[in-house]
């Protein structure tokens, strides 16, 4: 009794929060709202351009002096003072309190918008019932006698993408009508979001179970049918080959901190409304060390999935450019049919250029290099609903593929929206602003569902998160290490078990590793970006 009057008055012990039903619900949840989109079409994106296997340095740097810390932060001082993110920071310091507004206001913004790239993948997802897929072939064009031109000088799956699910503008001044199609679908993926957060972590916690677990096994049997498939060496091949001059380039370091500290969701509000429902002596410096991994593992895994059938593809692409290449030298020359093979295309060419020059230069001959189909490569939307897309088309059974990858998807940003969510409800709850009894989904975004909604979610991914995201950690290290001290132990003495005596680890305990993590973003975010160009583009008839 001697103890408790020694107390951190904080704290309310005896509050009636929730509380997890076991200790895998949390980590789940967790690993659902780290893992997320970006994982699958950013992650895999980034190692190719920089790199290959050069970039897991930096990345793995980063995670290490960056992404471990800041994410062990949260979960502590969620953990410790039981409360919301605006909560948490208003009690370290009633001047902190614009810090946890402010996580809340982005993690209100990203809300809205990452629902929108949820009703793009339901959209997709609803489509590939069908037989043939709907962006395998061309519509007809109005008079029913041949295709729609559009369609036929853009490819199939690029005018099933701009025109016939955006039937996008050709600026962003141009708003266009709303997109009913789009806006059922919104509706839908609201609904689903609502019903799965009702009751709060009650109900997030039953459902994690298979939106957590289930893009794992979507993701296992990708890579074992894309191992299977010709092209798929050279694509990881060409994957994880170091080029190790790219570390000189500072961008590369930049991309990797912040695919770091974006892919582990910090300063969103949503792991500290998590570990505020967790019992004291939880051990959070395991937990944070151990989704940061499966987050990290995740993203290498998931790379090794996507580019073993993204090099399928592009050996198809090569194929192809071969077999063009082939025909025209046996209708120019009248050769038999199947005389030049694949292999043989090479030798063949040469000794006709040097036997037949003027003809041969006459010929439209295309450039063909497995490297230069490697090299188109996609990240964000781009991958999911246009590169990868097209590659499921070559794909036996691509109807079947089409459906587990948007599902995947799907599953994955609805965990995601577990956590956005929790990072928005949470301190509306703990302030009183929120009634319990109403539902909490009644915010939406119509303007994404205009046809000009691609150009606003681009800006809303742009500014809405970035640069307010990096300047929030800042601030959330500022606190945690100079106002509320990082001396004083984020769990009282009296109430830790002897396995939990704070933060032991060197990095962890080492007040300048997240500082130097958080101005290093902070720095480099102002370096000129080499990849930010062209964001909104006009889609308009080739």
């Amino acid at each position: 009794m001697a103890q408790a009057s020694g107390m951190d008055p904080l704290v309310d012990i005896e509050d009636e929060r929730p509380k997890w039903d076991n200790k895998l619900q949390y980590l789940l949840s967790c690993i659902g709202f780290a893992v997320g989109l970006g994982n699958i079409w950013r992650f895999p994106y980034l190692c190719q351009t920089h790199g290959g296997g050069a970039f897991l340095i930096p990345y793995f740097i980063a995670l290490v002096f960056e992404g471990i810390p800041l994410f062990y932060i949260e979960l502590a001082i969620g953990q410790r003072l039981r409360r919301g993110s605006i909560g948490v920071w208003k009690t370290i310091s009633p001047y902190l309190g614009g810090v946890g507004l402010g996580c809340f206001s982005v993690s209100f913004l990203v809300s809205l918008y990452y629902n929108t790239v949820l009703l793009w993948v339901l959209w997709f997802f609803l489509n590939s019932f069908q037989h043939p897929l709907p962006w395998s072939t061309c519509p007809l064009d109005l008079n029913r006698t041949g295709f729609v031109q559009e369609c036929q000088s853009s490819g199939t799956v690029s005018y099933f993408w701009y025109r016939q699910t955006l039937n996008i503008t050709s600026d962003i001044s141009n708003t266009g009508t709303i997109q009913w199609k789009l806006f059922l679908c919104l509706v839908a993926c609201w609904s689903t979001v609502y019903l799965c957060v009702i009751r709060g972590i009650e109900s997030t916690g039953k459902v994690i179970y298979f939106t957590a677990l289930f893009p794992y096994l979507v993701l296992t049997i990708f890579l074992i049918r894309g191992l299977t498939l010709p092209g798929a060496t050279e694509g990881l091949i060409y994957l994880f080959t170091p080029n190790m001059k790219t570390l000189q380039n500072p961008r590369v370091w930049l991309d990797a901190a912040t695919q770091i500290f974006f892919s582990l969701s910090l300063a969103f509000g949503g792991h500290i409304a998590f570990a505020s429902y967790n019992p004291p002596r939880n051990n959070c410096e395991k937990d944070a060390v151990i989704i940061a991994l499966v987050n990290s593992m995740t993203s290498l895994y998931a790379s090794i999935a996507i580019f073993s059938v993204m090099g399928f593809k592009a050996s198809n692409d090569y194929g192809r450019c071969l077999d063009r290449n082939i025909l025209s030298l046996i209708n120019e020359f009248d050769l038999p049919e199947l005389s030049i093979s694949r292999d043989e295309y090479p030798s063949v060419l040469m000794y006709l250029n040097a036997t037949q020059t003027a003809r041969v230069a006459q010929l439209p001959l295309k450039t063909c290099h497995l490297e230069d189909f490697l090299d188109k490569s996609a990240s964000g939307p781009g991958l999911a609903f246009i590169v990868f897309t097209e590659a499921v088309l070559h794909m036996p059974g691509a109807s079947v593929w089409s459906v587990l990858f948007f599902g995947m998807l799907f599953t994955l940003g609805l965990s995601s929206m577990f956590g956005n969510m929790e990072g928005v409800i949470t301190p509306l709850l703990d302030m009183g602003i929120l009634p319990k009894g109403i539902p909490k989904e009644v915010m939406t975004a119509i303007c994404f569902t205009l046809q000009s909604g691609g150009y606003w979610l681009e800006i809303f991914d742009s500014f809405a998160a970035s640069l307010n995201l990096i300047i929030f950690a800042f601030m959330e290290v500022v606190g945690v290490i100079h106002i509320y001290g990082m001396k004083r132990n984020i769990f009282p003495q009296e109430r830790r078990s002897s396995t939990q005596a704070g933060c032991r680890s060197p990095v962890c305990s080492c007040p300048s590793c997240p500082h130097c993590g958080s101005l290093e973003l902070l720095w480099l975010s102002y370096c000129p970006s080499t990849n930010r160009g062209g964001r909104l583009r006009i889609w308009k008839v080739v």
